[in-house]
């Protein structure tokens, strides 16, 4: 297989994770709320871990100016906190979300989202394949506690679980015309993969450090802090060891 065919295996893969929301209603609120902050931190750490070590280094193998991924980064990271702060592209890691009159507009937001997912899983892929898989592993890790939470923001906000699916997966499918779209860009400018890495390991930290850690600030007692810390850490060691691997 090609790599354009993986990278739509990956974005398919991606977006059936929409339907893990499904798991939220076969547990009670405390435990899943335990489960999601594991999730969270492990999320967080393979986000930077992936940013740094995988994305931000392949973009600055593909110019001979150093400065200049470093400004798609922060063109990126600002971008990812305009799409949050404006556009009501939110994101939610827990159990019971808080209900809104944003219900559909959320939607729209994860869809842009999931596109700009599938973007950067193209570019991924057309690089190298562990490229690919490297971001496939962090978008999927992301994706997991997210779901669950968004799941929840349509069933509180009163869809039925059925629809609340449907919807989901609609949003998450974006992610593959995104991956069809960024296929085809690479091929016809030769840019658009190193502008759109450097872009993504912006976004990547911005969810990392502005999205995730503060979700794991909340949890101060010493028992939770510890397992966040750790779990974080693992993340981003398992994008250290998928580096030595590659490497």
């Amino acid at each position: 297989m090609n790599n354009f065919v993986y990278s739509l295996l990956a974005s398919i893969i991606v977006s059936f994770i929409s339907f893990i929301g499904i798991i939220s209603l076969l547990f009670n609120k405390k435990l899943l709320k335990k489960i999601l902050i594991l999730l969270v931190a492990l999320s967080a750490g393979s986000l930077i871990g992936g940013a740094f070590l995988h994305l931000l280094p392949e973009a600055m193998e593909k110019t001979s100016d150093i400065y200049i991924p470093f400004v798609y980064v922060i063109l990126g990271f600002t971008s990812f906190f305009i799409l949050e702060k404006y556009l009501f592209w939110r994101h939610c890691h827990k159990s019971v979300c808080e209900v809104h009159s944003f219900t559909y507009m959320n939607l729209i937001g994860d869809g842009l989202h999931n596109f700009i997912d599938g973007l950067i899983i193209a570019v991924s892929f057309s690089s190298n394949l562990h490229l690919g898989i490297v971001t496939t592993i962090a978008i999927i890790l992301h994706e997991i506690p997210q779901e669950l939470g968004d799941f929840g923001v349509l069933i509180y906000g009163g869809m039925k679980p059925v629809k609340a699916l449907f919807f989901n997966f609609l949003s998450a499918f974006a992610a593959v015309i995104g991956t069809v779209i960024g296929y085809y860009y690479v091929g016809i400018f030769s840019g658009f993969s190193f502008v759109l890495m450097s872009f993504a390991a912006g976004g990547f930290i911005y969810v990392g450090a502005c999205d995730l850690i503060p979700e794991l600030h909340r949890h101060s007692d010493r028992k939770n802090a510890l397992m966040t810390m750790f779990v974080f850490l693992l993340g981003i060691g398992l994008m250290f060891i998928l580096k030595l691997n590659h490497n």
